[in-house]
């Protein structure tokens, strides 16, 4: 069975070529699309998919307010945060909510392995620039 991911972002070119990268792999499918954080605590309920790829940055309720909301109800979620931004005190609030996984979206290379360490139930951060 395919895993089942969740792709949360407010650029639909985001979301277009994660799901591009993720079609790619045949063990992964993409279940659902969400636009805010908002959208993707209602649909992390309804879809229950095995990982959320999050964007942190979004309007409405951001990624790190929304993957609080969804580790409160459900603290097993596999969620991997992306963002622009590589700050030591967002990777910090980033470990501090429980998330899984950081991957800059600097560092796509890494989205892969980062997905399938998180399915593994460790925790996943890229290597923040000197």
């Amino acid at each position: 069975m395919a895993t089942r991911i969740l792709l949360v972002d407010d650029h639909d070119m985001v979301r277009h070529r994660l799901r591009q990268m993720i079609q790619d792999q045949t063990q992964w499918e993409v279940c659902g699309e969400a636009t805010d954080g908002q959208d993707a605590v209602r649909k992390h309920s309804i879809l229950k998919p095995d990982v959320i790829v999050m964007d942190f940055n979004m309007p409405h309720l951001n990624g790190l307010d929304a993957s609080r909301v969804i580790l409160k109800n459900q603290p097993s979620a596999c969620i991997l945060m992306l963002s622009v931004s590589e700050s030591r005190q967002l990777r910090e609030e980033v470990r501090k909510a429980g998330i899984k996984g950081f991957c800059s979206k600097g560092f796509m290379d890494a989205f892969f392995e980062a997905v399938e360490v998180i399915l593994r139930g460790e925790t996943y951060f890229t290597e923040q620039p000197s």
